[in-house]
């Protein structure tokens, strides 16, 4: 069996289970993709999924549900998808071993 294009974090997937319980309304999943923005070229996007699309990746763990984007594959191959809590911020993060460098904000990768 192939290994997953993404993999989740335990602390990932404890706040994703927070935010679709939270939402109030069901939910496929939550969705990434990677879109054009920043200094480096691309960021990563989240997004509620009300359904998933016949070419979504679907990598699930514990019953939750990430979709990958089609376009966004080929951007997040081996990634590891975290949730951080620090003192001035929190959020998920992307341990992407793909990244050839990032912005100086860390908010924009290239490839």
């Amino acid at each position: 069996m192939a290994a997953p294009i993404l993999s989740i974090s335990d602390a990932a997937l404890s706040r994703i289970h927070q935010l679709l319980d939270k939402r109030g309304k069901p939910s496929a999943g939550i969705k990434i993709g990677v879109r054009t923005r920043g200094c480096s070229g691309l960021s990563y996007t989240i997004e509620y999924a009300d359904e998933a699309s016949k070419f979504d990746e679907v990598v699930e763990k514990d019953g939750i549900k990430v979709l990958i984007d089609p376009k966004a594959v080929m951007f997040l191959i081996g990634t590891e998808m975290d949730y951080v809590e620090e003192k001035l911020k929190s959020g998920f993060i992307f341990r992407n071993p793909n990244e050839k460098g990032r912005c100086g904000c860390g908010e924009s990768f290239h490839v």
